[in-house]
């Protein structure tokens, strides 16, 4: 049995994995803070634990999580993360099999708050070579100007880029990755 750092008393199997239940069905929906809550209080009733500690743990307990999808943590990174926290062995392999069913999950919608932080409406696009500079090493350099529209909440904004050739290629293969790494999760 584990130890709560608060009360030092051994905690239940079947009280560990209703709280992660709990934890992760929060994650997962994300938006239903109040039911959270509302559970997080009855559990904290069934259980005779106070509210308050127990919100603390489940603060402490979500940057696992939390730190896990930053950097893309396998069940078994997590598994070795909670046992070089103090959790037991049963404990952290239940967690462990909790972000392996749950972690695609988390991933979408965590790439899906991501990219709609600045939503891309519009692009045009123009390609230019340069037919005269004071610097003589950018005569004839091919260039491509970017106007990108994105929404930024409920406004639209325009945002104009200036890229050299290598610099265009790079951004492109950049947004092949990063379309490849979106349709994965797809």
């Amino acid at each position: 049995m584990g130890l709560l750092n608060f009360t030092r008393d051994p905690v239940p199997e079947a009280q560990f994995s209703a709280l992660t239940e709990v934890l992760f069905r929060f994650l997962t929906e994300p938006k239903e803070v109040e039911r959270f809550l509302t559970q997080l209080s009855d559990f904290a009733t069934v259980n005779k634990i106070s509210l308050g500690p127990l919100k603390n743990i489940v603060k402490s307990i979500l940057l696992v999580p939390n730190g896990a999808l930053k950097r893309n943590l396998s069940s078994e990174q997590v598994r070795a993360d909670f046992i070089a926290l103090g959790l037991s062995e049963e404990k952290a392999s239940y967690f462990a099999e909790q972000w392996k069913v749950n972690s695609p999950t988390l991933t979408r919608l965590a790439i899906g708050q991501t990219l709609m932080i600045n939503q891309l409406i519009d692009m045009e696009w123009k390609f230019g070579v340069t037919a005269g500079s004071s610097e003589l090493e950018k005569v004839g350099s091919i260039f491509l100007q970017l106007k990108l529209v994105i929404k930024k909440g409920s406004q639209m904004e325009n945002v104009y880029i200036e890229l050299t050739l290598p610099q265009f290629y790079s951004f492109l293969h950049e947004m092949e990755r990063v379309k490849t790494s979106l349709e994965s999760f797809s």
